[in-house]
């Protein structure tokens, strides 16, 4: 009995040995892509928080007069306008933070969602396309980033 005990022992063994060296052999042969996956992701997510904290929130957050008269048109004031701002400039800083990242693009694209509503609503459609346009990458980081948000919540309720 130890005989067979020990020739499955063996056999399981190899095939172990077999299926971990050919996932290695997969793992190295999709590296080189998976990288420059990486990088391009990483790419997309800096260049939207350079565009969510400096062409979109920052003209909201010092009243520049072109983000004053569209809100003044829908009529929600200044204190939206300050709210939309800080919302965009958390999600730019957000999209940044590894932990976050998932989360930060989820909640960029439901804002996305609110301006294209607020473009086909209150401005006629006039650039309706843009809040659409930055939906597809922020739905792919969202997608790609999702791992995260176990991670995430872990810690919160590790704090909780």
């Amino acid at each position: 009995m130890s005989e067979t005990a020990a020739s499955v022992g063996s056999a399981t063994s190899a095939t172990s040995a077999t299926s971990a060296t050919s996932r290695t052999v997969v793992a190295e042969s999709a590296t080189p892509r998976g990288r420059r996956a990486r990088i391009a992701l990483r790419a997309l997510q800096v260049l939207l928080a350079l565009f969510y904290g400096l062409a979109s929130a920052l003209p909201k957050l010092i009243a520049h007069p072109s983000a004053v008269e569209s809100f003044d048109k829908i009529g929600w004031g200044s204190g939206a306008m300050y709210t939309i701002g800080a919302l965009e400039l958390a999600g730019a800083i957000a999209l940044l933070v590894p932990l976050l990242q998932s989360v930060a693009a989820t909640a960029l694209s439901a804002l996305m969602v609110g301006a294209f509503v607020v473009q086909m609503t209150a401005f006629h459609g006039e650039n309706a396309a843009t809040p659409l346009i930055l939906i597809v990458p922020l739905a792919l980081i969202a997608w790609a980033r999702r791992g995260q948000n176990a991670e995430l919540l872990r810690v919160v309720r590790r704090r909780a």
